[in-house]
């Protein structure tokens, strides 16, 4: 026992001297590298995921923002259908259907009346008008008037998204806008330019439904709740985390932004295979420094232990010699240790290469020659080919793949069928190795009960090694009566289909008895496909042909309604012309009445319109007038203490309520700044109770906008309403430039108006004491102290109006 130690100690001393000190450097160096390599890796991995982070978080977040301004800039162009002007079905439809054309992303439009109930509905396929559907308890209806703009969870509708935005419109209880928005064009933000090439991008609503997605995203419309990432953000605690998994359930880098005022989470994601692919170069490159090391150590080690120089390079001469082909050459080596080892198996290998060599010179003739039975039939092929591409005329194509087949198969005979649908027969069309003026039932064979009609039915080759031997065909059939009459006993019948249908088939015969080899089966599918392909070319050529008859007949048809139509043409020609001027006439007519519509009500427009000398109407003269002057108290400190759009929507509420009345007393509006309102009464059209109509007015005014202010109080602003009343003389005209002209009155009594608006406080009618004196009879008012106002030297005596009465009954004149 003592004596195998020994030797198993010197066998290591001997044989192992070269493993221990290339074994101990490369330890070493492959320690210190890896240990380095490790320490960088972790450092730049670190480095490269903040990075990343950061980067995708800043991307997340500036989409978000676009998110919000674009639905914030949607918003703003649905609030101008909600204007108080279009105060009838007719215009709201023209105001949607010019939205929809502006705005592709408003795909419908619905205007909900105050209590509720539908008044129309308009999208780029229906108009649907008076429906009264029942909105009055429709969440979005609801949110819509209690905060004056709503915006509604996304949904889906067909797999692609929607959100609807609800506008309050100006005015006591008068309805809602109500737009549906195709989410689609969020896709638009989500460019490989801003995304970038590695990453991709998505945004979900507060359900975890995808939204809108760049192109290497989720598809739109998924529910994504279940991935981590998603998850996290929707949980109560809403805190994203930096891993997650794709829909493939492949690791991602990721970051979430939230865009609170749509309730949608913007995630911008990257692999983390393609994201950590510095990190894989770097492993690389430590890779290429610990095979660095290991050559080194190796060349140490081959230093150190150079004895074992020469059994290396007799290694190495056997081995270049048993690579040129001498495989009776042997090595020696004598140096017990692994060395001589690897040589006995050198020795073994090239013993064992001798004896496969004399086998693989048996095998490499064997495949030659089937190679060169291939490139033969490669070669058939192609000739097949080139006739078939290069004649449409079966007669001289047919016969060429027949006698091709008949030389490939070493067959005897080879004969092909066309197909009659009609008649469901094979006719003999093309025939080599049997005489064609053979006359047999064999010319036309019915499909049924027939090899040829069950090898179409399969569509596939149908082989019959013997024919006289076989009991499914009888002698009598017609298959049969020829073909063993002429002395043939196999053969392999193969269909001539394609997508169309059955074309015909091609059928091999051989005199010996015997199976087909697959090989050969395979080949003359080929060739099957080869007749398709020519019966197929000159089917379509045939029916070209005959279209092409058609279509010159149907060329010389249209050639004759062309002329006819080019006579219709000279007659619309000339009903044109007189066309042209009926319109050029119109739209004077409709110019005239748009520029008067500007300052005057619609039926004083129209009146001047249709007058004869319109223009005389507006030249300047002097007239007694009744001048009404309002606006709003406290306006100019409202106006400073909220935000501007606040302050538009309550002026578009004040002039929608104002205009009303001054078109319903046939007022001429004659200007307004702001909150300050100027109507004229008795110009240019004059009436016989422009004072009475005036007060009348001014009184219906006030009662109509004491709800607005109790409205307006209830949103915070402290507003009042003032009405100054004056009667007397003015020169009136039309002032300005030829691209913008106004009617115009010029007077003392315009600034009585606006002098004795100012005296009045919030409800109150204050009225010249000549105007109290015209309507007396009419009103309910008292007389006031004489005012002292700037730009008037002597008091001027005033009263205010509380009520109107009505007119005075004929006996009450009378008295």
């Amino acid at each position: 026992m003592s004596a195998t130690k020994d030797k198993g100690k010197n066998w290591f001393l001997r044989g192992g001297l070269f493993a221990k000190y290339v074994l101990a450097l490369v330890g070493l160096v492959v320690f210190v590298l890896a240990v380095n390599g490790a320490l960088e890796t972790w450092i730049s991995y670190r480095g490269i995921k903040g990075t990343l982070t950061d980067a995708m978080s800043e991307k997340a977040d500036a989409t978000a923002k676009r998110f919000e301004q674009a639905i914030s800039d949607l918003e703003r162009q649905i609030s101008w259908v909600t204007r108080a002007s279009s105060n009838t079905i007719e215009l709201r439809r023209a105001d949607y259907a010019q939205l929809l054309g502006q705005v592709p992303a408003v795909s419908q439009l619905t205007l909900i009346s105050g209590q509720g109930r539908e008044l129309l509905r308009l999208s780029r396929q229906t108009t649907t008008v008076n429906s009264n559907a029942d909105f009055s308890r429709d969440v979005r209806f609801t949110e819509t008037i209690a905060r004056g703009t709503a915006y509604a969870p996304a949904y889906f509708r067909d797999g692609r998204p929607f959100m609807s935005i609800g506008e309050q419109h100006s005015g006591f209880n008068a309805g809602v806008t109500m737009a549906e928005i195709d989410l689609r064009f969020l896709n638009d933000y989500f460019g490989d330019s801003q995304v970038g090439r590695l990453a991709h991008a998505y945004v979900v609503d507060g359900k975890g439904r995808v939204l809108a997605s760049s192109s290497k995203g989720p598809e739109v419309g998924k529910d994504l709740a279940a991935l981590p990432q998603v998850a996290a953000v929707l949980s109560p605690s809403g805190r994203p985390i930096a891993s997650g998994k794709d829909v493939d359930g492949n690791a991602v880098l990721t970051t979430a932004t939230a865009a609170p005022n749509l309730g949608w989470y913007v995630f911008y994601e990257q692999p983390t295979a393609q994201a950590l692919s510095p990190i894989r170069d770097q492993l690389v490159r430590i890779a290429l420094l610990i095979a660095l090391g290991l050559m080194v150590a190796v060349i140490a080690g081959t230093i150190l232990a150079r004895r074992m120089l020469e059994p290396i390079t007799a290694l190495r001469t056997g081995a270049r010699r048993l690579g040129a082909g001498d495989f009776g050459h042997r090595i020696e080596v004598k140096t017990s240790d692994e060395l001589e080892e690897l040589a006995g198996q050198f020795n073994s290998m090239a013993t064992q290469l001798a004896e496969t060599y004399s086998d693989l010179e048996a095998k490499v003739k064997e495949r030659t020659r089937d190679l060169a039975q291939s490139i033969n039939e490669l070669k058939v092929l192609e000739e097949v080919g080139r006739a078939v591409a290069s004649s449409l005329d079966l007669n001289a194509v047919l016969p060429t793949v027949a006698a091709r087949a008949l030389e490939i198969t070493h067959a005897d005979a080879v004969l092909i069928y066309g197909y009659d649908a009609a008649r469901r027969s094979f006719n003999l069309t093309q025939s080599i190795g049997i005489d064609a003026a053979t006359e047999g039932h064999h010319r036309a064979i019915d499909a049924a009960n027939s090899p040829l009609g069950e090898a179409a039915a399969k569509g596939e080759p149908l082989a019959i090694s013997d024919l006289t031997t076989n009991a499914d065909y009888p002698p009598d059939h017609p298959l049969r009566d020829v073909v063993v009459g002429a002395g043939f006993h196999s053969v392999l019948v193969v269909p001539l289909v394609d997508q169309q249908g059955v074309l015909g088939a091609l059928v091999v015969l051989r005199k010996a008895a015997g199976d087909f080899p697959s090989s050969l089966i395979g080949l003359m599918k080929t060739f099957a496909h080869q007749a398709v392909l020519a019966m197929r070319n000159a089917r379509l050529f045939t029916e070209v042909d005959q279209k092409s008859h058609a279509l010159e007949e149907a060329n010389a048809t249209v050639r004759e309604q062309a002329d006819k139509l080019r006579e219709q043409t000279e007659a619309l020609k000339d009903w044109n012309k007189s066309l042209e001027q009926r319109v050029e006439t119109q739209l004077g007519e409709l110019e005239r009445v748009r520029r008067l519509e500007r300052f005057l009500a619609p039926q004083v427009a129209q009146l001047i319109a249709s007058s004869d000398n319109p223009e005389g109407l507006l030249d300047s003269h002097r007239r007694e007038v009744t001048v009404v002057f309002c606006d709003l108290r406290g306006f100019t400190a409202f106006t400073e203490a909220t935000e501007p759009e606040e302050a538009m929507n309550v002026l578009r509420e004040y002039h929608a309520a104002l205009g009303k009345l001054i078109f319903k007393y046939e007022g001429t509006l004659d200007k307004y700044a702001g909150d300050g309102v100027m109507i004229l009464f008795n110009a240019p059209i004059q009436l016989a109770d422009h004072t009475a109509r005036a007060v009348k007015m001014a009184v219906e005014m006030r009662d109509t906008v004491g709800p607005l202010t109790e409205k307006w109080r209830n949103r915070g602003h402290s507003l009042g309403f003032g009405i100054g009343i004056a009667l007397g003389y003015a020169t009136l005209g039309q002032v300005g430039f030829e691209q913008r002209l106004e009617y115009a009155a010029i007077g003392s009594v315009t600034n009585l108006a606006s002098r004795l608006c100012g005296e009045a406080k919030a409800g109150q009618i204050v009225v010249s004491r000549r105007v109290y004196g015209m309507v007396e009879a009419c009103v309910e008012g008292r007389a006031i102290d004489d005012l002292v106002l700037k730009g008037f030297n002597h008091p001027i005596l005033a009263a205010e109006i509380l009520s109107w009465k009505g007119e005075p009954s004929a006996e009450a004149a009378a008295e």
